[in-house]
C-alpha cells in the first residue's frame, strides 16, 4: 500500500504481552457483551510520538503493566478496515477508513498484582486473563481477525 493510501488509516500500536508460562494477555472490552469482545491492548499514536513509547504508554494506560521487556515488533504496518457500524461512531471512526498498526511483543516480568485495569481515567477493559495463543482467534471481533492472524504468525516463534 502506498503512502497516500496509508493516510486514510489511523496510526495505532498494538501490544502482545506474554507471561513466563507462554500465555498471552487478553482483555474483555469494557461495557461490551457477546462472544467476540476480547482483544490485545492497542491505541492511537499521539502527534510526534515515537511508536515504542506509544506502545508502552498504551500498555500502561490500559493494563497498568510496566514490568515488560521488548521481544519483537512488526516491521510493516498491519492494516484493517472499520466495518460500517464502527465508521458510524464518531469516536472510533473519526474520518479514518480503518487503522494501521505497528505491533510490539513484550515479555511480562512482573507479578499479576501489577495489572490494574483502572490505571488510567478511561477504562478499556473490564476483565482480563492469560490464555493460549491458539485461543485468541476464536475470541476477537471478526473485522480484526485477519490482522490478528498476521500478528500471531509473526510473534508465534517468540512466544512458543
Amino acid at each position: 500500500m502506498n503512502e497516500d493510501n496509508l493516510k486514510a488509516y489511523r496510526p495505532n500500536v498494538g501490544i502482545v504481552v506474554v507471561n513466563r508460562d507462554g500465555k498471552v494477555w487478553l482483555g474483555h472490552r469494557f461495557g461490551m457483551t457477546g462472544a467476540y469482545v476480547w482483544q490485545f491492548p492497542q491505541g492511537g499514536v499521539d502527534d510526534g510520538e515515537e511508536l515504542e513509547p506509544a506502545a508502552k504508554r498504551e500498555l500502561y494506560e490500559e493494563t497498568g503493566m510496566t514490568s515488560v521487556e521488548l521481544i519483537g515488533r512488526t516491521q510493516d504496518w498491519v492494516i484493517y478496515d472499520f466495518p460500517p457500524e464502527v465508521l458510524a461512531q464518531k469516536k472510533i471512526g473519526r474520518n479514518f477508513r480503518g487503522q494501521k498498526q505497528i505491533w510490539f511483543a513484550y515479555r511480562f516480568l512482573g507479578d499479576d498484582s501489577e495489572i490494574n485495569l483502572q490505571a488510567h481515567g478511561e477504562q478499556e477493559f473490564e476483565a482480563w486473563e492469560w490464555c493460549d495463543l491458539s485461543e485468541v482467534m476464536d475470541r476477537v471481533v471478526s473485522f480484526k481477525r485477519e490482522s490478528y492472524r498476521a500478528v500471531i504468525d509473526t510473534f508465534k516463534p517468540l512466544i512458543s
